[in-house]
């Protein structure tokens, strides 16, 4: 075979073509996703992962070209799959499954590793410097002077007098702020890989849907309920949810109507001997209740007086 007849595949295409493949098997096997974002994930913690949910479910990351050439193709006949590709940006990859979410999910974001502030990085949550003497010899209050953090010497080292909040959640990580941070041994993070969104059977909604148990369901689907009701009274729109105080509101209009003009119904004349006659409808179970438990109780017994010892000898004798 001559050299022209030889032929040497690229290993990227050949890499491509493999992750295309992987990508299609996991969209036909699994009918549910979650998307996951690894921003300052090690592949120590991916491996993990990877290992955890071996034989339940696939994590799959990729480039995100790739990504949504193949899913937009696969839009064309499944129109749900549209919704991902407005997330298909950053570092974010793909768990596939066919098992409860909410587990999937619990696996997914458990491993968190603790690690340092890096400059120009969106601080994930507040840190908080706390009062009281740190490590640091007097030669490094320049650093808190640069932060504007009131500080003196004690016992041959630097006390910050109150508490500092040296970043704020959402705002960008100083270069000064990381120097003192290091200075102090302080790794004010934990990072771990996120989970935004969850495609499930056609449905695509935000992780936090996940956290939500039966009771907060029920208790929100009360509050539609009770919101329906009030706006159907207000405007004096029935609906099924504001029949039954429709139906209450009127009977207390006839009620009132029936006492203030004297025409009885069956259903008014409790409310008639009530007014008329309020003693007799006063509850006798606490007076029965009471008396009950005094009949219960027995009388305390009179204490015998103590007779005096007979010591034996009479002061007359």
């Amino acid at each position: 075979m001559s050299s022209d007849e030889i032929k040497v595949e690229n290993p990227n295409k050949v890499r491509k073509n493999k992750y295309i493949v992987k990508l299609e098997e996991n969209l036909d096997k699994y009918h549910s996703m979650l998307v996951i974002n690894i921003d300052f994930v090690g592949s120590s913690q991916m491996q993990k992962l990877r290992i955890s949910l071996r034989g339940r479910a696939s994590v799959l990351m990729g480039k995100n070209t790739i990504m949504r050439k193949i899913i937009r193709k696969r839009a064309e006949t499944d129109t749900a799959l549209e919704a991902i590709l407005p997330l298909i940006k950053g570092n974010i990859g793909f768990v596939f499954c066919n098992e409860d979410l909410a587990g999937i999910r619990k696996e997914v974001v458990a491993e968190r590793i603790p690690a340092g502030a890096k400059t120009g990085v969106l601080a994930p949550c507040d840190v908080i410097i706390p009062a009281g003497p740190t490590i640091l010899d007097p030669g490094q209050t320049s650093f808190f002077q640069a932060l504007n953090i009131g500080t003196k010497i004690t016992k041959g080292s630097i006390e910050i007098l109150t508490n500092v909040t040296l970043c704020q959640q959402g705002t960008k990580v100083t270069s000064s702020a990381v120097a003192l941070l290091n200075k102090l041994n302080i790794k004010p993070f934990e990072y771990g890989i996120v989970v935004s969104h969850v495609y499930d059977n056609g449905s695509m909604y935000d992780a936090a849907v996940l956290d939500m148990t039966p009771e907060m369901l029920t208790n929100k689907f009360f509050i539609g309920v009770n919101h329906i009701a009030a706006i159907g009274l207000e405007v004096g729109y029935p609906t099924l949810a504001s029949l039954p105080h429709s139906f209450c509101n009127a009977f207390k209009k006839l009620v009132a109507i029936a006492l203030e003009t004297d025409y009885m119904f069956e259903e008014a004349k409790i409310f008639k001997e009530m007014l008329d006659n309020p003693d007799a409808f006063k509850s006798a179970a606490p007076a029965a209740g009471g008396a009950a438990a005094a009949a219960a109780a027995p009388e305390p017994e009179p204490e015998e007086e103590e007779e005096e010892a007979d010591m034996g000898f009479s002061l007359f004798d």
